[in-house]
């Protein structure tokens, strides 16, 4: 019987791994583009294999120039909030975070989202009992698939990055995991597919968020 790992440490994505937010985000991003005058034709599918990644990434993928980034920002992220009715939390997510705190393993969330919008997200579905800390994009510090966000979060838990599990939907967080040093985790309900995650060859692929339960 092959030996669990030791985990003291859970760090979880957001999209795709805690919230279903794809309608949320293409809604928004079609938005935002339309007020800055930009066509955005791209199938909500396929844009939603590049969900996970940064959106300078996301739109050089797509050939989609925004001169005016930032601009298109502060456009998306109001209108954000305004589509969440159309995000919800996967089923037995809260169930599992309670087990993993009964447990007294510490748990994180790493997103690409930036730091306040993280925050207004996890209020919003009152999941914020369960996190010891919650890590959006910050100023100076890299985004997935760097190591340094997940270290960050590590040094200020006070925990080992060989103690921790990085749990995510795609391959920026299995390889994000890979270069701390942690174990990972693909879920397959996300925005990659199965074949995409095992390319990565993450330390477990599970079906359900409850599933890590039965590996650690």
């Amino acid at each position: 019987m092959k030996q669990k790992p030791l985990i003291k440490h859970c760090c979880f994505d957001l999209d795709g791994t805690l919230v279903d937010s794809n309608k949320t985000i293409y809604n928004s991003t079609a938005y935002a583009l339309g007020k800055l005058g930009i066509e955005f034709n791209i199938n909500e599918n396929l844009f939603a294999m590049k969900i996970g990644q940064h959106f300078v990434d996301i739109f050089n993928a797509f050939d989609i120039k925004v001169l005016d980034f930032e601009r298109f920002i502060s456009i998306y992220k109001i209108n954000y909030f305004e589509q969440m009715e159309h995000s919800k939390v996967y089923d037995r997510v809260e169930d599992t975070l309670a087990a993993l705190k009964d447990r007294d393993i510490q748990v994180s969330l790493l997103t690409t989202k930036i730091q306040d919008q993280a925050d207004r997200i996890i209020d919003h579905f009152n999941l914020r009992k369960y996190f010891d800390l919650v890590m959006g994009r910050r100023d100076g510090i890299a985004h997935k698939p760097s190591p340094e966000p997940l270290l960050k979060i590590c040094y200020d838990l006070n925990v080992d990055v060989n103690n921790t599990l990085m749990v995510g939907d795609t391959e920026l967080d299995i390889q994000c995991g890979k270069n701390a040093g942690s174990y990972t985790c693909g879920v397959l309900y996300g925005y990659r597919t199965k074949e995409l995650l095992e390319i990565e060859n993450p330390d477990f692929i599970v079906e359900g968020i409850q599933d890590i339960l039965e590996e650690i």
